[in-house]
């Protein structure tokens, strides 16, 4: 373990571990979408990168869930392989959202955020239900965990690190 791994969100595959190729890394990373996640890991190629995961949050299927939940912000990691390296290095951008009629619209946030980020986000709400009863409306947790989490261990297990940049080259 490096000095600055905990500070960068670096995670290293065991010593023993095979390397992989970069193609089956590149799979195992888009592997681990499925259609009940609030996220999804997608091609970035037309963005610069090689994947990108991100909150569902222009998904017409999740983007209830989002607004009800009031968030404000969210983020995305941009992924890019080195093959020559065995590393999967990672920066997260942090956007502002704005809800207009329930539609989610992003912008870029103020803080113009690059780096490593934890953010959690969580609430809940009571009211009187449709049926007339006092009762949880709703009730929400998002983690950046949730969504970084997946991708490190699916990179750790191809035998590549997964390097989180804050600064320099992605």
């Amino acid at each position: 373990m490096g000095m600055f791994d905990v500070f960068t969100g670096t995670k290293r595959p065991p010593d023993d571990t095979p390397v992989r190729a970069p193609g089956e890394v590149y799979d195992s990373i888009l592997a681990i979408n499925r259609p009940t996640a609030p996220f999804v890991i997608r091609d970035g190629r037309g963005d610069g990168v090689d994947l990108i995961a991100e909150w569902r949050i222009v998904d017409a299927r999740w983007y209830e869930i989002f607004a009800k939940a009031g968030l404000s912000k969210t983020f995305r990691v941009l992924l890019q392989l080195d093959p020559e390296r065995s590393e999967v290095r990672a920066v997260d951008q942090e956007w502002e959202v704005e809800w207009r009629a329930g539609v989610p619209s992003l912008h870029a946030a103020a803080s113009g955020f690059r780096g490593q980020k934890t953010s959690v986000q969580f609430g809940t709400a009571y009211a009187f239900t449709e049926q007339l009863e006092f009762g949880q409306v709703y009730n929400y947790r998002f983690n950046s965990g949730e969504l970084k989490k997946p991708i490190q261990e699916a990179v750790a297990a191809a035998g590549w690190t997964y390097r989180g940049v804050a600064f320099g080259k992605l």
